[in-house]
């Protein structure tokens, strides 16, 4: 009996690790040109099925504003999430021109299993645009056009 539990124990020393494996993902978000107010926005996983997973980052530093970006909040409220939970994965709002680059360890069981990352963002007095830029979580790197604020976002391992 106890060949077995040590047994036990040793396998899943040995598996346990490999199932919580992580792989380090850069997003990059450039900004069209523009002038004005710098853009709040919001990087976010969405699941095979379309529901919210979890946020990558949030560019802006007035909480007040956060809510101008509608879908990443409606996402989230759809999802049960009760509070907002931004330690870590904040900064400066993001002006025209400009790229925002973040990196993100994200779990090996999220790439090429349908997720997909949301880039919305907002400009006070100025739109929102909820999915500016959406691209597949994927092993193979990403490039997609943005439809609003959003000039380019790449995504790669």
């Amino acid at each position: 009996m106890k060949k077995l539990i040590a047994t036990l124990l040793l396998c899943t020393a040995l598996v346990a690790p490999a199932a919580a494996m992580a792989r380090e993902v850069t997003i990059d978000t450039t900004l069209v040109k523009y002038s004005g107010n710098a853009a709040y926005i919001a990087v976010y996983l969405t699941k095979a099925d379309g529901t919210y997973d979890s946020t990558l980052w949030v560019s802006g530093t007035k909480q007040r504003y956060l809510g101008d970006l509608s879908g990443w909040v409606s996402a989230m409220r759809d999802s049960g999430a009760t509070s907002l939970n931004l330690d870590g994965i904040t900064g400066a709002s993001v002006g025209g021109g400009q790229t925002l680059t973040i990196k993100a360890d994200i779990a090996d069981a999220l790439i090429d299993a349908g997720y997909t990352i949301h880039v919305e963002t907002a400009v006070e007095h100025g739109g929102e645009y909820p999915d500016d830029a959406v691209a597949p979580l994927s092993s193979m790197p990403q490039t997609v056009d943005g439809n609003g604020y959003v000039s380019k976002l790449s995504v790669s391992m």
